[in-house]
């Protein structure tokens, strides 16, 4: 199990140490040693400031998704289910819209904004919302949870039509880039931001690992192996709804990351929770640094979002591997 992990936890290394040297400006080794002895470069600030923090950013945002996805996909026994489709991406792309439509709303307190507020706010309704739907019965039903999270997914992206067809240009022009996902940022102020909702909500999910294997089984084989099911749940789901708010209040909502990077571990190394989340917090990070690595290059200088780049990619490699299993 170490091992294996640890395989995942070297192509992350790997992207950290490689990515930040691929760009449409060359940077060598040369001016990284200048710049550390103190000698200016504008090298050497693209290299501190541009590339390492956007391959951090990457890494933790394509990490976050991809767990959160892996954790979501056993707790509502479902393959197709991912941050996205619960509404909390469509929750938080509605406050963040808010403080991009109206300007007066834009604060920004150290490493903190009001976009991230807003967007925190706007998931924090839909984890709200769903989460009193789903326990109006008793305990809480998986189906309920699931139909729930469409529905307010749907009432978020018609609420946002409507501010859409009263918005400015100005401000459309904003959103729609912010929608189609990008890791464009200079410096480590966003990163900051990102660690006080990524940890605690990552730390829920990792801590309840073994419970969740339990869960894969059925709601009665975990009662009687002695799993606070409902517990679990809850936990599972607000801290994987609120780390994927800061995520998508940072990079907006890229798609396709949390939906593929789980199953396409389950298929390499297996089932076991204990194994599958943190392998799938270490691919996403991969492959979204990979992907935003080859956003910035691929037309360079014209730098592509790269929720482009994981769509493209990422919606026929799921219908490949709805494919083969379906031949299987």
């Amino acid at each position: 199990m170490k091992k294996t992990i640890a395989v995942y936890a070297f192509l992350f290394v790997i992207a950290l140490f490689v990515s930040p040297w691929i760009g449409p400006e060359k940077v060598s080794i040369e001016d990284v040693k200048t710049y550390i002895q103190g000698e200016g470069s504008p090298q050497g600030d693209i290299f501190f400031f541009q590339r390492i923090p956007r391959v951090l950013l990457a890494l933790l945002a394509g990490g976050t998704l991809a767990l959160v996805g892996a954790a979501f996909q056993v707790l509502f026994r479902n393959p197709l289910v991912e941050p996205f489709t619960l509404g909390i991406s469509g929750g938080a792309s509605l406050g963040a819209f808010l403080t991009i439509l109206y300007p007066s709303l834009w604060i920004v307190r150290g490493p903190f904004s009001s976009v991230q507020f807003f967007a925190l706010a706007g998931a924090a309704v839909v984890l709200f919302l769903i989460y009193t739907f789903s326990t109006r019965t008793r305990g809480m039903p998986v189906h309920t949870l699931l139909l729930a999270g469409v529905t307010v997914s749907i009432i978020c992206s018609g609420a946002i039509l409507l501010l859409t067809y009263l918005a400015k240009p100005q401000a459309l022009v904003v959103f729609q880039r912010w929608m189609m996902g990008g890791i464009d940022i200079i410096g480590y102020r966003e990163i900051a931001s990102l660690w006080p909702l990524f940890v605690p909500g990552a730390g829920l999910i990792f801590y309840h690992a073994n419970d969740l294997n339990h869960l894969t089984l059925g709601r009665e084989m975990a009662l009687g192996h002695g799993v606070d099911v409902d517990t679990v749940r809850r936990n599972v789901f607000i801290g994987g709804g609120f780390a994927t708010a800061a995520v998508v209040a940072l990079v907006g909502p890229i798609g396709f990351v949390g939906l593929i990077i789980p199953h396409a571990v389950r298929r390499i190394s297996g089932f076991d929770l204990r194994v599958v989340l943190p392998a799938s917090f270490f691919l996403g990070g991969t492959v979204l640094a990979a992907c935003d690595t080859l956003a910035r290059t691929l037309i360079a200088p014209t730098e592509l979002p790269v929720g482009i780049i994981t769509a493209v990619f990422g919606g026929p490699l799921f219908i490949r591997l709805l494919v083969s299993r379906k031949l299987r």
